[in-house]
């Protein structure tokens, strides 16, 4: 039965892949493209990191671990992904054939396209030298006190070998036993002066290290790209060609990026270094009744903790202006909906607010994925399922996609206005709160996710590439 639903698969994907097999096969001998779907395998390997690849709570998760599954679905194909440890290994990989393709995170360079094929990309960084607040903050390389650390076989290592020639002075250590998450806990904690990161390796860090600070960009935006090997025969490489085309043109691939990315923009320093705090202080009171409310509900508990954070700080007699009180700032009428008598009660406040989310989200229509149904949930946590549904009937009247959170977190704030809300059943909400209410969770989420993570012994210095998972999408 898995064969038959295996070439069931792979005969779909050949009606959608006809004009590719069409365009790209050549007339004498099996072609590139042909050979992966007979195997009925995409071999793509990558590196471990919050921004490409790492175990989440729900399984695999990573920016390019999801495009590397939508390819390889579209193909009609299973996924295997190979795993090397850093940048080098995963070219290597590709040269001597066990990957069809790399997905790793990599900048394009001048270096690596004469080795290598690359598709368009499908985002842009910038490369950023990174330190730590309180020590002195370089203008720029001619200021730097101290070499700068780098991840050997990085592009950063090729683009300070290429600014030596302008810059003889610049010193620089290429660093082949650490990973970019590894050497940025080390700049956190004054181990290490400078170390230079990808603007979204930065963004998604300084979440779990406060203290880091971004001194100056290096470069302008350097796009990021899948890799392919130079045989002759390139029709893979032009089916990946077209898969990007197709999800840039769909929308797919911005909803993607904003997944991982859309909640990190913001960076409050305090904010963060007043969460980890209370994650010592504050969080190890409640932790019982966080974990014992997510067994009834089936509920990750460090999500309902990121909702009670949001909230009340995780203050049991928090009240606020509109009068919700507790851990989880139920409503009086939400309250006696969840059998809550006291919600200033931890027990009760937790249970009733976590029975709450989870009836919230089985009236999200089921059709819509994770997490997008947890967000619009989440939303609705805040301003009411109703308002939910008209930000959503906003959504798809503008041309959105109602199912979407990123579409619908782009309307919400549109019932603050009356040109809007007076078309909608219920009428004014405070929209944009909601918005940044549920990206606030998102974060915290990520956050404990990681925090909680490291309970674990680990072998190395905590590596937030490796350790942190984000449902985002």
């Amino acid at each position: 039965m898995a064969e038959d639903g295996k070439k069931g698969r792979r005969a779909l994907a050949g009606l959608v892949l006809v004009p590719l097999l069409v365009t790209y096969a050549p007339s004498s001998a099996k072609n590139r493209l042909t050979e992966v779907l007979e195997r009925g395998e995409l071999r793509v390997v990558t590196r471990e990191a919050s921004t490409t690849y790492f175990q989440g709570p729900d399984g695999p998760a990573g920016v390019e671990y999801e495009l590397a599954r939508r390819f390889a679905n579209l193909l009609g194909l299973d996924l295997e992904i190979v795993v090397a440890d850093n940048v080098d290994g995963v070219l290597d990989a590709l040269d001597d054939g066990r990957a069809d393709l790399a997905a790793a995170g990599l900048t394009v360079t001048d270096a690596r396209k004469r080795r290598f094929r690359f598709t368009p990309p499908y985002q842009k960084v910038r490369e950023q030298v990174i330190y730590r607040s309180g020590t002195p903050r370089p203008d720029g390389l001619k200021d730097m006190p101290v070499p700068i650390e780098v991840v050997a076989g990085s592009s950063h290592a090729e683009r300070l070998q290429r600014l030596h020639l302008q810059r003889p002075g610049l010193e620089w250590v290429e660093n082949a036993n650490m990973d970019i998450g590894e050497l940025l806990y080390l700049v956190s904690e004054g181990v290490v002066g400078y170390a230079v990161a990808d603007s979204n390796e930065f963004r998604l860090s300084r979440r779990y290290y406060p203290e880091l600070r971004a001194a100056f960009d290096l470069t302008e935006p350097k796009p990021l790209a899948w890799a392919f090997s130079r045989e002759a025969d390139d029709s893979l490489y032009r089916a990946a060609v077209a898969f990007f085309g197709r999800i840039k043109q769909n929308g797919d691939l911005e909803h993607l990026l904003e997944r991982y990315y859309g909640h990190v923009r913001d960076f409050d320093y305090v904010g963060m270094r007043v969460f980890q705090r209370h994650f010592r202080k504050r969080l190890p009171r409640f932790r019982y009744l966080f974990e014992t409310a997510a067994e009834e509900t089936d509920l990750d508990w460090r999500l309902l903790a990121a909702v009670a954070y949001q909230e009340s700080h995780w203050d049991p007699d928090a009240v606020s202006p509109t009068g919700v009180r507790g851990l989880m700032m139920l409503t009086r009428a939400t309250a006696e909906q969840m059998g809550v008598e006291d919600r200033t009660d931890p027990p009760q406040s937790i249970r009733g607010g976590a029975r709450y989310l989870h009836r919230l989200l089985e009236k999200v229509p089921e059709r819509i994925q994770e997490p997008d149904r947890l967000w619009l949930a989440l939303a609705a946590y805040n301003i009411g399922f109703q308002h939910l549904e008209d930000a959503r009937i906003l959504t798809e009247a503008q041309g959105g996609n109602p199912d979407r959170w990123a579409d619908v977190k782009e309307r919400l704030p549109l019932l603050r206005k009356e040109k809007w809300y007076r078309w909608t059943e219920h009428g004014y909400a405070r929209g944009d709160e909601a918005a940044r209410y549920v990206e606030n969770i998102r974060t915290y989420y990520d956050i404990l996710l990681w925090l909680t993570n490291r309970e674990r012994p680990p072998e190395s210095p905590p590596n937030p590439a490796l350790q942190v998972a984000s449902p985002t999408l």
